[in-house]
């Protein structure tokens, strides 16, 4: 279960090929480069227990200086690329890297360099992966002078990665380091293996961005098992499509905001391509509308997997396709911990009723330089029990459905209103290609339901289209739900990997008040 095993029984299998120019990089490259980049960072003074971070888009570079930094007993900090300068500064000021690996194709890099002496104090060395720039050295010719063997003092290093800043500052999630052999098996790994039968024969195709935690450790953790990673630079429905059909892939983690776009190609464009070769999707990251599921499964067949958990790893929910066509809208049963909802006090809740979700039982993570956040994802009666902020509840069956983020209710004249359920419905309306639904002020009700929404033809937006999107609302959900006002957006601030900045959108309404910004 690490690549240096598939290094010496396949050598020349790739280990990740870029889907749309066919560049690829074997394990033995990867054995190569990996162990040339740990005498590397021995040779700078990073040693096991200290941080690198990784700027970059999706690139074949970002494998080796994951490697070599992981057999090197180091924390792995995956950084954003969409991040401002600013906004890098704080994650490298916040995890004291040692290192950043990084690219010219990085907008806001100039920005990180006026600041990063003031704000990045533990950051002595900055490399570029594809080219030199400004003087600085590139990863390629830095490495290239060490040897090909393993450094003498191998451990298991670990990503430490951060959340995505939907509800403020990003934080850091810390995981103990094991102190053991870089090649120790991985119980994540594991999981893969027996669960989706991801393996040596397996075609693993990354349509998202690799410094995102559920992308980089899928990806990883097929490059342990001796898969082949088909990465994309970045998504495109019909260059996806593409990747499958031409690689003959065999599984891929995606999110709902993928399946959506991929539905919504002309379905003779869709159909066109041979997808025979696929025997799992698995999705997570952000809620899936019932109908855009069905529509999937419906399209590739049973073979889409859904998982809930978090960076955190404090434990994760499973469901299959044939489970959740008997139980629509759930994300499955506990796999790894056991589930517990629970009330605002703590209490456990009976099956039925909402509340928030714990796990008991999983890894033990804290947040990095906040105490306070990390007390306050712990259960206030069982301190062993922690919760990522989601509110559920659990059916009789012991499955898992989720209703929305404690920090994006609505509390609307004392009534709470979970804003996934409004979303879930407009978001299938033929006119919308994105909606976000917040609380805004209300001098009567406290807060009142606002839909804001991204029009598929930009034509479209106007009176009439929200008098339409209301009634539409009002024709599927009570009245109290309904959205009051509709505003419109040319684009909706979304993270890459389907997650939205619905903070971003809420400070515009609350900018100067006094009311609630959860």
């Amino acid at each position: 279960m690490h690549p240096r095993h598939h290094a010496l029984s396949t050598p020349d299998k790739p280990a990740c090929i870029m889907a749309e120019t066919g560049e690829t990089l074997s394990y033995a490259e990867l054995e190569k480069r990996a162990n040339q980049g740990a005498h590397f960072l021995r040779s700078l003074g990073i040693t096991a227990g200290d941080t690198v971070a990784i700027w970059l888009p999706n690139t074949l570079r970002y494998y080796e200086v994951y490697w070599a930094a992981q057999r090197a007993g180091l924390y792995i900090t995956p950084i954003s690329a969409k991040l401002t300068g600013e906004e890098a500064a704080y994650i490298l000021g916040d995890c004291k890297a040692r290192l950043l690996v990084t690219s010219g194709e990085m907008e806001a890099l100039p920005g990180l360099l006026k600041i990063a002496a003031a704000r990045c104090p533990a950051l002595d060395h900055i490399l570029w992966a594809d080219g030199p720039m400004d003087g600085k050295e590139e990863w390629a010719q830095a490495i290239a002078t060490f040897p090909e063997t393993p450094i003498a003092d191998e451990s298991a290093g670990f990503h430490m990665v951060y959340s995505s800043g939907t509800t403020g500052r990003p934080k850091g999630v810390r995981l103990p380091l094991s102190g053991g052999p870089a090649t120790e098996p991985h119980m994540l790994a594991e999981r893969l293996s027996n669960r989706y039968g991801i393996g040596e024969d397996t075609v693993y195709l990354s349509p998202a961005p690799i410094y995102h935690t559920a992308p980089l450790a899928y990806s990883t953790m097929a490059q342990r098992l001796g898969a082949t990673v088909v990465l994309l630079r970045r998504f495109v429905p019909e260059t996806a499509l593409e990747a499958i059909q031409r690689y003959r892939v065999t599984f891929s983690q995606m999110v709902p905001t993928m399946f959506l776009r991929m539905l919504r190609l002309p379905e003779e464009q869709r159909l066109s391509y041979d997808l025979s070769s696929l025997r799992g999707i698995v999705h997570a990251a952000a809620p899936c509308p019932v109908e855009v599921k069905r529509a999937m499964i419906e399209w590739v067949g049973p073979i889409i997997h859904e998982y809930y958990g978090g960076s955190e790893g404090n434990g994760t929910t499973y469901i299959s396709a044939e489970e959740w066509l008997r139980k629509p809208g759930s994300v499955g049963r506990s796999d790894f911990g056991t589930l517990h909802i629970c009330d605002e006090a703590g209490h456990e809740l009976p099956s039925g009723e909402q509340g928030l979700v714990y796990f008991e039982g999983g890894w033990d993570f804290s947040y990095l330089n906040d105490a306070q956040k990390t007390n306050d994802a712990r259960n206030p009666l069982h301190p062993t029990w922690t919760t990522l902020g989601d509110i559920g509840y659990a059916d009789a069956d012991g499955y898992l459905f989720l209703t929305d983020r404690k920090s994006f209710m609505i509390i609307s004249g004392g009534v709470n209103i979970y804003p996934q359920e409004i979303e879930n419905l407009l978001i299938v309306h033929p006119k919308i290609a994105d909606v976000a639904v917040i609380g805004v002020p209300s001098a009567e009700m406290g807060e009142e339901v606002k839909a804001v929404v991204q029009p598929r033809d930009w034509q479209d937006a106007g009176p009439a289209l929200e008098a339409e999107l209301i009634a539409y609302c009002r024709s599927h959900l009570s009245s109290v739900k309904c959205p009051r006002s509709v505003d419109f957006e040319r684009e909706l601030p979304r993270h890459e990997t389907g997650k939205l900045y619905k903070r971003e959108i809420r400070d515009r309404y609350w900018k100067d008040r006094d009311g609630r910004i959860a």
